[in-house]
Formats: C-alpha cells, sequence, structure tokens
C-alpha cells in the first residue's frame, strides 16, 4: 500500500511520490507518461510457482490497483496489466483495507 497522506492527483513514478500533481498541462508536458495517481496497491500472487514466485510473478511484473486520470476510459484493457481506478475511488479502497487483503479480480 503505497501512497497513503498524498494529495489527490498524486504523481508516482517507480513507487515514489513525484511531488507533481496531475493536471491537464502536465499531460501536456508528458504525454506518453503512465500515470499513476493518488494511492498503489501493489499486488501480489496467491498461486505458487505460476503468479508468485514463478514465471508470471505478478509482484514482480509491478501489477497494481491504482488511480488514473478522470479522463481515462474505464473498463477496457488501456493499462500495461494494472487494475486503473477512479483517483476518489481508490482513496476510498485504500482507506478500507489493510496489507494483506486478499483481493479477487473476476472479469
Amino acid at each position: 500500500m503505497i501512497g497513503r497522506n498524498q494529495p489527490i492527483n498524486s504523481v508516482f513514478v517507480a513507487r515514489r511520490a513525484t511531488g507533481e500533481i496531475y493536471s491537464a498541462e502536465l499531460a501536456q508536458q508528458f504525454p506518453d507518461r503512465d500515470w499513476i495517481l493518488s494511492r498503489i496497491l501493489w499486488l501480489s500472487g496467491t498461486e505458487k510457482g505460476i503468479n508468485r514466485l514463478g514465471s508470471v510473478d505478478t509482484m514482480q511484473r509491478y501489477i497494481y490497483i491504482h488511480g488514473t486520470p478522470d479522463r481515462e476510459p474505464m473498463g477496457q484493457p488501456v493499462s500495461h496489466g494494472c487494475i486503473r481506478m477512479r483517483n476518489q475511488d481508490i482513496i476510498e479502497l485504500f482507506d478500507l483495507i489493510d496489507i494483506q487483503t486478499p483481493v479477487e479480480i473476476v472479469a
């Protein structure tokens, strides 16, 4: 769980807050950036030898649930493998759970 007490729309790069707050101007300045905003829930797989300590290890592939710009579409596979949420929603979820809370992702 990364980003506790950061402002909404805080920008993260390599799981570190950059000190930037996402805006349309910042998006124009960095058009190719994969925007990870507000909070990060870094996922770890549960299937030993497969998505945990295996060839598709979830944590080593940096799979997150994270905030994204409000202008981005939802419900479409546009991420690099992450699950994107609206910023207010990821902050609310972040505040409701603890580290090692099981997460089941259902398509």
